[in-house]
């Protein structure tokens, strides 16, 4: 007669029985593609980021001897060979490169005219980033003692003219930097989000 009184053990009803919490609930789900949302922004931001100048022989604010042969440019990601150009000018306004830039990997290297005097010299370099868009920068550094051969020719020339650079012609025209593909992206993340959140409440609701 003991026996009689106890009540039947209540199992759960599995999914099938429509009464069963569902196997993930909107919550995780919303979750999930919050953290799937995060990963694209922040691929994005890396993908989106321009080459930048690593280092530089003569390094920027540094003395040296004399001009060297050569100066040297070290970047993050290997730059394009198209509309690369690197000026160094000293106190009067006199170009010492000589030729034009040689790019091997991310170096990139402008020979320089020997005859040079001692003093402050500006750099004044552009190229054209890994991504297509050019990027720019200045520096200086200064040399203790000139050079004992004069050259024959020496050049004058100002600052590097941004409008006339040959690298700005590898942009596209129209072409926003903005990342409408990333965009569009997260609106769709965010709606399946919703209508997987709307249908898991549905689901509760039924179950009730």
């Amino acid at each position: 007669m003991a026996a009689s009184s106890l009540l039947p053990v209540q199992h759960p009803v599995t999914a099938h029985g429509g009464r069963g919490r569902p196997a993930f609930s909107g919550g995780a789900l919303v979750g999930a593609v919050l953290l799937a949302l995060a990963l694209l922004l922040g691929g994005g931001a890396a993908a989106n980021a321009h080459d930048e100048l690593a280092g530089s022989n003569p390094a920027s604010g540094a003395t040296i001897e004399v001009l060297p042969p050569s100066l040297e440019l070290s970047f993050s990601n290997v730059p394009s060979g198209i509309g690369a150009q690197v000026q160094v000018l000293d106190a009067s306004g006199t170009d010492w490169a000589d030729g034009p830039v040689q790019i091997v990997d991310r170096t990139a290297t402008q020979p320089l005219r020997s005859g040079a005097e001692a003093g402050e010299y500006t750099v004044n370099w552009r190229v054209v980033s890994s991504d297509s868009h050019p990027i720019e920068g200045t520096f200086v550094f200064t040399t203790q003692q000139g050079s004992t051969t004069v050259p024959d020719t020496a050049t004058t020339q100002g600052p590097l003219d941004v409008e006339d650079a040959p690298a700005a012609e590898t942009q596209t025209a129209g072409v926003s930097d903005f990342p409408w593909s990333i965009l569009l992206m997260i609106v769709a993340l965010v709606a399946i989000a919703v209508a997987l959140a709307v249908t898991a409440r549905k689901r509760l609701g039924a179950g009730k």
